[in-house]
């Protein structure tokens, strides 16, 4: 298992300066009610869990999860503002500390992001050397968020279609091809609304952070100690801010920029935005390596064999089941994360130089994980569609994303119909909860960020320790991997040790050298390395 594994994906976030048309569906007076209603239906079920703890056992043998790993599980109202009625059970996975118990500080909760991401595996990383010291400490738990897997499962469509491929992807969409996906964007929202029924408003961030206090009570801690990496800062900022006395310690990595102004649209478009920059970075990557993959010397050139390849799996998908779009789908990975350079070169070099099978094993969407990647599309859809205003007229949408994609042509116009369906969305819109404390309010925290980072760029976290008095912020320079706690550099991770094990952070702001850059791999060798290796 790598360290990358733990970190779930933003999805498709989006940013531009624009003025957000109101949702329908907002009620600011009565949304006030609400909240006032959910924070003592919050008080009633953190007591409830509290009493009633969680029966920890062996863990389902469909999680494939060690004997050393326990599960139980904890229940959350659906709605807050009603927690004597329907409850969702969230499925809890922990592995206890392995040290004595002078040296056990309690439970670290983590989250993975998504929207739509489990933690479930997270107590084996225990066995890693970077978490080891961590693991002897700590009681080491992950959980399901509501939505995901089998805590109330939500879907908006049928897998099979969802993974229906091959699939195109056009980087300059024409107006008919537009059409399209609008009507796509509505069906899917409709879906949403058939599958969910009324419970589908309840999908939402602070809901979330809310069901994160209801664990804590349910672990037995006083206070939380909580890692989040990508949206799961977001849980993160939003928890602090409703239940900041609550905070024992907490670690931010790959920061959601939490400005209330940028979620979700706004942000989505500066993810686009940043997205650009670090597929050049890969590009540049491949050409400094043109003896291994032989697609050109410059990072333009290389990416003129990707449009080359784009055009013709449009006409004659690879395997008959990658087309454009998941070749797209695939490369995303490599903006993520740069260990997965390597491999994607080798699929790409391979298939200019006549052998298409590395991309296809690379880029063909996963039968046995289809269900999963449709209920975690569905949670991220709903989650972000819920917590904000969205503009909900279609020419707001086709300025901003048209603009943007004359300069950030990569992913513009993917993340802009990854989360269209919010345009057409049945539910109402909240106003996004302003986090922050004030200063004193909560003990030193600790943020973590890749300069270069793409799915979360590095003005979130500038922004969240603006919010945030007292939080130390530690910057990897020049990289641009996304969730970088406990992976591949010795630097972050001593930060990370050190603050998780002693409190101690950095007096303001810290920096740390860049992880090295990805070996390239021989042609030779590309198959053998590929098949060892998660999609994204």
């Amino acid at each position: 298992m790598r360290a990358v594994a733990l970190y779930g994906t933003i999805g498709s976030l989006v940013l531009s300066a624009l003025t957000v048309a109101p949702a329908t569906g907002l009620d600011h007076p009565r949304e006030g009610v609400r909240r006032a209603a959910e924070d003592t239906g919050t008080m009633i079920a953190a007591e409830r869990a509290a009493a009633a703890g969680i029966a920890f056992g062996p863990c389902a043998e469909a999680e494939m999860l060690p004997d050393s790993v326990r599960c139980g599980t904890v229940g959350v109202p659906l709605d807050y503002a009603a927690p004597l009625g329907r409850q969702i059970r969230l499925t809890v996975s922990m592995a206890g500390a392995t040290g004595g118990s002078a040296e056990r500080q309690g439970a670290l909760v983590y989250n993975p992001g998504g929207p739509g991401a489990s933690s479930l595996t997270f107590p084996m990383v225990g066995e890693l050397a970077e978490w080891k010291r961590i693991a002897r400490a700590y009681d080491m738990v992950g959980y399901v968020p509501r939505g995901v897997g089998d805590s109330a499962p939500l879907s908006c469509q049928d897998p099979a279609d969802f993974a229906r491929a091959p699939s195109d992807s056009p980087t300059h969409p024409s107006e008919a091809y537009k059409r399209k996906r609008i009507a796509r964007a509505k069906a899917y929202a409709r879906g949403c609304a058939r599958g969910a029924g009324p419970a589908l408003r309840h999908y939402s961030s602070i809901n979330n952070a809310r069901d994160l206090e209801v664990l804590r009570a349910a672990l037995g801690e006083r206070k939380l100690t909580f890692m989040g990496a990508s949206y799961g800062t977001y849980i993160g900022g939003l928890y602090a801010t409703l239940f900041p006395s609550h905070v024992r310690r907490m670690v931010f990595d790959s920061v959601v920029d939490p400005d209330p102004d940028t979620v979700w649209y706004r942000s989505n478009l500066d993810q686009s935005r940043a997205f650009e920059s670090r597929w050049r970075d890969f590009r540049t990557w491949v050409a400094k390596h043109d003896e291994t993959y032989r697609l050109g010397t410059t990072a333009a050139a290389v990416g003129r064999r990707y449009e080359k390849v784009r055009a013709e799996l449009a006409v004659k998908p690879a395997g008959g089941k990658v087309g454009p779009g998941e070749l797209q789908s695939a490369f995303l990975g490599a903006a993520y994360y740069d260990d997965y350079w390597s491999m994607r070169a080798t699929a790409l070099s391979e298939y200019v130089h006549g052998d298409p099978q590395p991309l296809i094993d690379q880029a063909t969407p996963r039968p046995a994980g289809i269900k999963d990647s449709e209920n975690a599309n569905a949670v991220y859809t709903a989650v972000e569609c819920n917590d904000a205003p969205w503009p909900t007229d279609w020419r707001v949408w086709d300025r901003d994303n048209t603009a943007l994609a004359r300069t950030a042509p990569f992913e513009t116009w993917d993340n802009a119909w990854m989360n269209l369906p919010c345009a057409y969305w049945p539910a109402p819109r909240r106003q996004p909860v302003d986090i922050g404390t004030a200063r004193g309010a909560l003990p030193p925290t600790l943020i973590l960020a890749a300069e270069r980072d793409a799915a979360t760029p590095y003005k979130g976290a500038l922004e969240l320790q603006r919010r945030l008095p007292g939080a130390a912020l530690v910057t990897e320079r020049g990289s641009g991997s996304h969730g970088i706690g406990g992976g591949e550099n010795p630097c972050v991770n001593a930060y990370l040790e050190s603050y998780l094990l002693t409190g101690r952070t950095p007096v303001r702001r810290a920096q740390c050298a860049p992880h090295p850059e990805p070996n390239p791999v021989s042609l030779e060798r590309g198959a053998a390395r590929d098949a060892s290796l998660p999609l994204v």
